[in-house]
C-alpha cells in the first residue's frame, strides 16, 4: 500500500498541470454543491439539492475555477481574479434573500485555494501581505453586503477558511525550505569530509616522503663518503680502507633499521606487527654526531644535558629537532666535505626551542668514482645561492633536479607553527636556524609515533 501511494505521488508530481485541472474540477463541484445545499434545514441538518443553482452562479463558478488551472504559472493574477469574482458575487447577491447570499458565498472556495498557492510559492512578506489583504476584503465584503448579520457563522467561516489557507501555505513553504536547507548542509558536509580526507592523504604522503628523505639522504650520504674514502686509499692504506668499509656497514645497517621502522608504520591492522621502537629524538643526538665524526666531519655540540635547561619535549618537537640537525649536518657533509667544521647549538629561548647549525664551508675535495676531484667550495656557493629556492640548497646540475632537504625542514617547522631560516654566511659557510614553539596548538599534521 505505501508503495502504491508513493507511485501515485510521483506520477502527480510529474504532471502538475493535470493536477491543477483536477483541483479546478473538484472546486467547481464543491461550489455547485454548496450553492444547491440548504445549510439550515429542518432540525438544523443541511439538505442537499434543495435550492436551484442560477445561471449567474454557475457562470461565475466556472470562471473562478477555470482560473485555478493557471495557479502555478501566475499565482498572483489568479488570486486577484478569483477574489474579484467572489466580491462581485457577494455584492450582486446582497439585495436578495439570505438563501441567495449563502449561494454566492460558496464561490470563496476558489480564492482560498489561490491564496494557499500564493503563500506557498512566494516569500514570507509577500505571502503575508496578500493573505491579510484577501482575508480582509472577502470578510469585510461578506459582512457588509450579506443578507445575514455581520456576526453570522457564514461570515466567520469565510474569515476562518481564508486565514487557514494563508497559514497552511506559509507552513508548507517553511517546511520545504527547512528540508532544502538540511539537504544542502548534508551535501556540504559530505563535500567537506571528502576534501578533508584528500587533504589528510596529501599531508600523510608529504610526511612519509620527508621521513624517507631524511633517513635515506643522511645514511646514503655517509655511505657515499666512506665508500669514496675506501676506494681512494684501498691500495696505499688498506687498514684505513677497512675502517671506512666498517663505517659503511654501520651506516647501511642503521639506514635499514630506520627504513623498517618508517615503512612499518604504513602496515594495515591485519598485517604483521609494525615496529614499536620510538622515533629518534635529541636523546640519541650524540650517536648522530658521532656518525658524522667518523665520516671526517668536525662537529661541536652546545646543548643542555637531560633535566638542565630544556623541559620535557613533546614527541613532535623532539623528532623535528632531531631531523633538522640530521638534515643540516648531512648537507654540510654533502656540500662542504671532509674536514669542514660544523657547530650545533640547541637552547631554550623564551617559549621556543632554538636550533642553530652553522658550518665554515672549509672542507676538502670529494673523490668521485670516476677518479675526478671537484672543489666543494663551488658546490657550496651553489647551495648558498639556491638556499631559498631549491630544497637542499644545492643547485640542480644539468639533467638532475634539486633535493628536498631544506623544503622538508621548512615543512616540519611550519607543521609545529615554527620558523625555519637558511642561507649562506658572509664570510663563507652556511647557516640553518629553526625555532620551534615548546607549547603549540595541535600540529597541522600527525607525526610518526
Amino acid at each position: 500500500m505505501p508503495a502504491t501511494l508513493c507511485e501515485i505521488r510521483e506520477r502527480l508530481r510529474a504532471h502538475p498541470y493535470a493536477v491543477d485541472a483536477l483541483i479546478a474540477a473538484g472546486s467547481l463541484c464543491c461550489i455547485l454543491l454548496g450553492a444547491a445545499t440548504e445549510p439550515h434545514g429542518p432540525g438544523g441538518q443541511p439538505r442537499f439539492a434543495e435550492r436551484d443553482v442560477t445561471a449567474t452562479t454557475a457562470l461565475l463558478a466556472l470562471l473562478s475555477c477555470g482560473m485555478l488551472t493557471l495557479r502555478r504559472r501566475a499565482p498572483m493574477p489568479v488570486l486577484l481574479v478569483t477574489s474579484l469574482v467572489s466580491v462581485i458575487a457577494l455584492v450582486a447577491g446582497s439585495p436578495g434573500p439570505a438563501a441567495s447570499s449563502d449561494r454566492q458565498a460558496s464561490l470563496v472556495v476558489a480564492p482560498v485555494i489561490a491564496l494557499y498557492t500564493v503563500t506557498n510559492t512566494t516569500d514570507r512578506r509577500t505571502g503575508w501581505r496578500a493573505g491579510a489583504l484577501t482575508v480582509g476584503v472577502l470578510t469585510a465584503t461578506a459582512m457588509a453586503f450579506g443578507a445575514r448579520p455581520w456576526y453570522a457563522q457564514e461570515n466567520l467561516g469565510i474569515l476562518a477558511w481564508t486565514a487557514l489557507a494563508a497559514a497552511v501555505g506559509e507552513a508548507v513553504r517553511n517546511r520545504r525550505a527547512f528540508v532544502h536547507a538540511i539537504k544542502e548542509r548534508a551535501e556540504r558536509a559530505e563535500r567537506t569530509r571528502e576534501e578533508e580526507a584528500r587533504r589528510r592523504v596529501a599531508e600523510e604522503r608529504m610526511r612519509i616522503a620527508r621521513e624517507l628523505h631524511d633517513v635515506v639522504a643522511h645514511h646514503i650520504a655517509l655511505v657515499n663518503v666512506q665508500a669514496g674514502v675506501a676506494s681512494h686509499v684501498m691500495d696505499q692504506r688498506p687498514d684505513q680502507a677497512k675502517q671506512a668499509l666498517a663505517h659503511v656497514r654501520d651506516a647501511s645497517r642503521h639506514a635499514l633499521a630506520e627504513l623498517q621502522t618508517t615503512v612499518g608504520l604504513l602496515r594495515q591492522s591485519g598485517e604483521s606487527t609494525a615496529p614499536t621502537e620510538p622515533a629518534p629524538g635529541l636523546e640519541v643526538l650524540d650517536e648522530l654526531v658521532e656518525g658524522f665524526r667518523h665520516a671526517g666531519l668536525s662537529v661541536t655540540v652546545a646543548a643542555p644535558g637531560p633535566g638542565q635547561e630544556l623541559p620535557a619535549l613533546s614527541s613532535a618537537v623532539d623528532l623535528t629537532a632531531y631531523r633538522v640537525v640530521q638534515e643540516a649536518l648531512t648537507n654540510v657533509q654533502k656540500h662542504a666535505g671532509r674536514g669542514a667544521h660544523a657547530e650545533v647549538c640547541i637552547r631554550r629561548d623564551g617559549g621556543a626551542l632554538d636550533i642553530r647549525v652553522v658550518d665554515d664551508g672549509a672542507g676538502t675535495t670529494h673523490v668521485f668514482d670516476d677518479g675526478d676531484e671537484r672543489s666543494n667550495r663551488n658546490d657550496r656557493g651553489d647551495r648558498g645561492e639556491a638556499g631559498a629556492g631549491t630544497a637542499d640548497g644545492l643547485g640542480p646540475r644539468e639533467g638532475e633536479s634539486g633535493g628536498h632537504g631544506l623544503v622538508g625542514m621548512r615543512e616540519r617547522a611550519a607543521a609545529l607553527h615554527g620558523v625555519c631560516e637558511t642561507g649562506p654566511l658572509p664570510g663563507g659557510g652556511f647557516r640553518v636556524h629553526v625555532r620551534l614553539p615548546l607549547e603549540t596548538t595541535a600540529p597541522r599534521e600527525e607525526t610518526p609515533a
